[in-house]
């Protein structure tokens, strides 16, 4: 489900520009941001930087092909 937001032109061209930077399209930068905020806000023990960076790795995670863990050879026997 999608909503429409009035932002300011400021706002929205920082995240077109901050977008490019990171892979993301500006609503998708926006949101991250949003995210963002809500994570700080309620881990405020965490620094800023870690919460971003755990964000973007889930981000990650969903956006590229996950391959199940095979391993190379195996000494435990079933």
């Amino acid at each position: 489900m999608s909503a429409y937001v009035l932002l300011s032109q400021e706002l929205y061209e920082g995240a077109k520009s901050a977008a490019l930077h990171n892979g993301f399209r500006a609503d998708e930068q926006i949101e991250f941001w949003a995210r963002l905020g809500r994570a700080c806000i309620e881990n405020p023990d965490l620094p800023s930087a870690f919460v971003a960076e755990c964000l973007l790795s889930l981000a990650e995670s969903r956006t590229q092909e996950v391959m199940p863990f095979i391993p190379r050879s195996s000494s435990i026997q079933t």
